[in-house]
């Protein structure tokens, strides 16, 4: 039996529990500053720690003795975990979307004797790896084109939205900078820019430029694609409201107002859909060819839980990472990106299979 210790018991961290717990396979300890958090959590060989997890000496006392850290702590953390999960030389995986984030989790990966598997969520994450496996089919790339949505299956106020997940998340996606790769140049592009629409199954969609969801596909595809982007997907008219909060009022520099306003007006919802939209075209056997790639996930019950589409999505990519590792198939040492794994394998596994039943 593994022994992992996950850092933070809200939401994704709670479905993460319920979905490895209910395996048999992992001794878990969840450490969170929140005693109520810790108490509602409720899986099978579950142990708890209450402690200042921004608190480096005490993180890495409770680290000692894990074979893996699983992070599902606010990105500003990630630094400490990451570092923790070094001192106990424990394999670190986490659902962090924010660049600067990564960059210190690579760094840290260097020359370690455990492995460094950031960004196992959605977008990033899972986008990677199915992007990656549809871009090997090509023998020369020309378009790798990422979307990835998660949305309320009844939009009814007039962003057509509801909170999904990490408040500070959705915003580091509307205001940090994007990259992106154009004309085989490696470029940051502005957030909320590049607006298009689409249809998908008969329904409407919009589309924009949002970061993170990209992970390390532009490093690892640089110099093999002219053009790779990512867009988030909204239902349309969401851009234009979200740029007027965020430029014209300019609420991309008074966060703290912007994350108020949204947790007081956005209601959660359980009744979502995530959307994965994957395009890819280039040369194929002397062909110019296109092949896309869908797939939606809704929300169902799990261990005797109603899991939201985003909560089953998230939690879903980062068990199965954590499964692969578990299993021998990934690398065991050093920075490990998503889209070195297998979609196969990833569909394969007991977790990944509910992204593979997706419609």
């Amino acid at each position: 039996m593994k022994k992992l210790l996950l850092v933070g018991g809200g939401k994704i961290g709670s479905a993460i529990t319920d979905m490895l717990g209910a395996t048999g396979d992992y001794a878990i300890t969840v450490a969170d500053r929140d005693g109520a958090s810790l108490s509602r959590l409720t899986a099978a060989n579950l142990s708890r720690a209450q402690i200042d997890i921004s608190d480096a000496s005490a993180l890495e006392a409770v680290a000692k003795g894990h074979d893996m850290v699983v992070s599902a702590a606010p990105y500003t953390l990630t630094p400490v975990i990451a570092r923790a999960a070094k001192s106990a030389s424990a394999h670190y995986f986490d659902l962090t979307e924010d660049v600067e984030s990564t960059r210190v989790v690579k760094q840290l990966a260097a020359g370690a004797s455990s492995a460094f598997v950031p960004q196992c969520g959605l977008a990033p994450g899972y986008i990677s790896i199915a992007a990656a496996e549809i871009a090997r089919k090509f023998d020369t790339l020309r378009e790798v084109q990422m979307r990835v949505g998660a949305l309320p299956v009844f939009p009814t106020n007039a962003l057509k939205y509801n909170l999904t997940w990490s408040t500070d998340g959705l915003i580091n996606e509307y205001c940090n900078p994007c990259e992106s790769i154009r004309d085989g140049v490696q470029v940051e592009v502005p957030a909320l820019e590049e607006l298009e629409g689409f249809s998908l199954d008969g329904v409407e969609y919009e589309a924009f430029n949002t970061s993170g969801g990209l992970g390390t596909l532009c490093e690892t595809l640089a110099g093999k694609v002219e053009n790779l982007n990512y867009k988030t997907v909204r239902y349309p008219g969401h851009r234009d409201i979200v740029k007027m909060l965020v430029r014209d009022l300019r609420l991309a520099h008074r966060r703290d107002i912007l994350k108020d306003v949204l947790e007081a007006s956005l209601p959660i919802t359980f009744q979502d859909v995530v959307l994965v939209f994957v395009t890819v075209s280039g040369e194929r056997e002397g062909r110019l060819t296109q092949e896309s790639y869908a797939r939606k996930v809704y929300a169902q019950t799990i261990e005797g839980k109603l899991m939201s589409a985003i909560q089953i999505t998230t939690a879903a990519g980062i068990c199965a990472m954590v499964d692969l590792m578990a299993e021998g198939k990934l690398p065991t040492s050093g920075f490990v990106r998503q889209e070195d794994t297998r979609l196969g394998d990833f569909h394969a596994n007991r977790f990944g299979r509910y992204y593979a039943q997706g419609q």
